[in-house]
Parts: structure tokens; sequence; C-alpha cells
């Protein structure tokens, strides 16, 4: 079973800036792709940020500009930076990672998603 544990979350001022960081408990080398989402009681798991296994990047609108996504395949690590959070930015942070898994000698392969627990972000003055 695949761990992803978040870290970095914590209370900032409106402008202020987070790192959010997310380790894996096995090697990401084989994540297709991973990325951050969020959550703000009520409403939908909603998209941040992901980046693939070949470098590819995307955005939620609303934080382009803002946030950065990035991974370190040697420390097995993905990282959120996050700069001029807004009020809006608060809910909790998931990690989530995409894998095809080799599942016969015939090399057929099945997807599995993996989330970590969360961490909570809360931006307020």
């Amino acid at each position: 079973q695949v761990r992803l544990v978040e870290s970095g979350g914590g209370l900032v001022q409106p402008g202020g800036s987070l790192r959010l960081s997310c380790t894996a408990s096995k090697s990401i080398f084989t994540f297709n792709r991973m990325g951050w989402y969020r959550q703000v009681p009520g409403e939908e798991r909603g998209l941040v940020a992901t980046t693939t296994s070949g470098g590819t990047t995307t955005y939620a609108d609303s934080v382009k500009g803002r946030f950065t996504i990035s991974r370190d395949n040697a420390k097995n690590a993905l990282y959120l930076q996050m700069y001029n959070l807004k009020h809006e930015d608060t809910a909790v942070y998931y990690c989530n990672a995409l894998e095809d898994v080799v599942v016969n000698v015939e090399g057929a392969t099945v997807r599995r998603e993996h989330w970590g627990q969360g961490t909570q972000v809360t931006v307020s003055s």
C-alpha cells in the first residue's frame, strides 16, 4: 500500500507564503502524475496543480502565477510552493499520485490512485 504524507500546512496571513511537502513511501518514478488538490467543507475536492513524470505541469486558473508545483524524484517528494496567499486559498490540501501497475506477465496494467490524509492551510489575518 502506497502512503502519501503531507506536511507544511498552517496558519498564514494574506499575502504570505507556505510550502507544502508530500513524501511517498515508495519511489515516485513509477507515478505517471502527481498533484495537489484542495477541499473546503461542503464543496468537492478540486485540482490545484499537477505534474507528470515528463515534466508537464498544469494549474488551476485561480493559482496561476502564485503557486509552483515541483517533484524531487531522489527524495520521493512532491512540493507546492504557495505565494501571495489569499483568504480563498483556505482549504485542506491533498497530495495525489497516479500509477499504472503491471498485473500480469503479458504486461497488462491497471491504474491506481493514491491520496494523502491532507494538510490544513488557513489564510487569515
